[in-house]
């Protein structure tokens, strides 16, 4: 084997790849029929998960659908198929669906599960690119995802037909995301852990300070007076609040320095009244995190306060409560 690195048109062969793909998902899209329709209600009136099984890169591409699947609203697991002969088809109930992949339908370790899943009456659904293969014939319900050509040029290396039996996963998972009318929210449920689940499920209730840790004065407060609140909570403002806790209006860092090129305001008698912002953007409680944080990016602000349905100053939270939740 010598390389041809200094004149080899690397760009030329990768593009080729794309093309020869993209031709073979066009020709699987194009079978998408009642096949496709039969598979997906079975695995939506299942009692049980969909256990996906495969060998070689079908059972990569297998444990790929299994982990689409599941973190979409079908339950689901990958069982590796030659384990699967050596006891862990009892992780395989009768309640469960078996999604085999293997594309030229004739793997061996795949077709000795057969007659145990048949016997334990599980339905079969085989993914394969050879209609007449073994494991087509015996499946319930068989998805054709054959494929024109592999992209690899000696016709050896699953490529295409890979790229094919993904595709044809991730469209049985979204297919059953719509019917189930799965929400953004019940994705977040399944990954806490990461950015969407902190995104979607974190409130301001969550993040927000709260009680004393709120900068709040009242309305006949002095500018220092507030300023030195603003200083003790750190918070970048402060409310102004009247005697039952309900805005009225709202001073922050910026408004400081709008006062300082105002000859007009004495720092130690003008009234925070005179100079606050009365209109403020505020926020709910019941708001999501993240509602904060594109409120504050629209307006270009660092702060919110919060309010209940009767304007009463609840919490307070910035953009760095934001950033140490890891929301933005």
């Amino acid at each position: 084997m010598s390389a041809r690195s200094d004149s080899f048109d690397f760009a030329a062969s990768g593009r080729r790849v794309f093309a020869i793909e993209g031709e073979a998902l066009a020709a699987v899209a194009g079978r998408i029929d009642g096949a496709f329709r039969a598979a997906c209600q079975a695995m939506l009136a299942c009692r049980g998960r969909v256990v996906c099984t495969g060998m070689g890169k079908s059972g990569h591409v297998a444990r790929k659908i299994a982990a689409t699947l599941a973190s979409t609203g079908t339950p689901a697991f990958y069982v590796h198929p030659g384990e699967a002969a050596h006891g862990d088809l009892g992780m395989v109930t009768d309640a469960d669906i078996v999604l085999a992949l293997s594309y030229s339908g004739e793997s061996d370790e795949l077709l000795l599960l057969l007659p145990a899943l048949k016997r334990q009456g599980n339905t079969v659904v085989a993914m394969t690119g050879r209609e007449a293969s073994t494991l087509a014939r015996e499946a319930d319900i068989h998805l054709d995802v054959s494929v024109p050509a592999e992209a690899c040029p000696l016709k050896l290396a699953p490529t295409s037909s890979t790229t094919a039996s993904l595709a044809m996963g991730d469209a049985l998972a979204v297919a059953l995301l719509d019917a189930r009318g799965f929400t953004a929210d019940d994705f977040a449920r399944s990954h806490p852990a990461g950015a969407l689940g902190r995104r979607l499920l974190l409130h301001i209730t969550d993040v927000m300070h709260v009680g004393d840790e709120v900068p709040r004065v009242g309305p006949e407060a002095t500018l220092s007076e507030a300023l030195m609140e603003m200083s003790r909570k750190r918070l970048g403002m402060t409310a102004v609040v009247d005697g039952d806790d309900r805005l009225l209006g709202l001073y922050t860092d910026g408004d400081l320095r709008r006062s300082l090129d105002d000859e007009r305001v004495d720092l130690r008698a003008t009234r925070i009244d005179a100079v606050m912002t009365r209109s403020p953007r505020t926020i709910g409680a019941d708001a999501l995190a993240v509602e904060a944080a594109q409120l504050m990016e629209a307006h270009q602000i660092n702060a919110l306060l919060v309010l209940d349905d009767e304007r009463r100053v609840v919490g307070a939270l910035n953009i760095h409560d934001l950033l140490r939740a890891r929301v933005v």
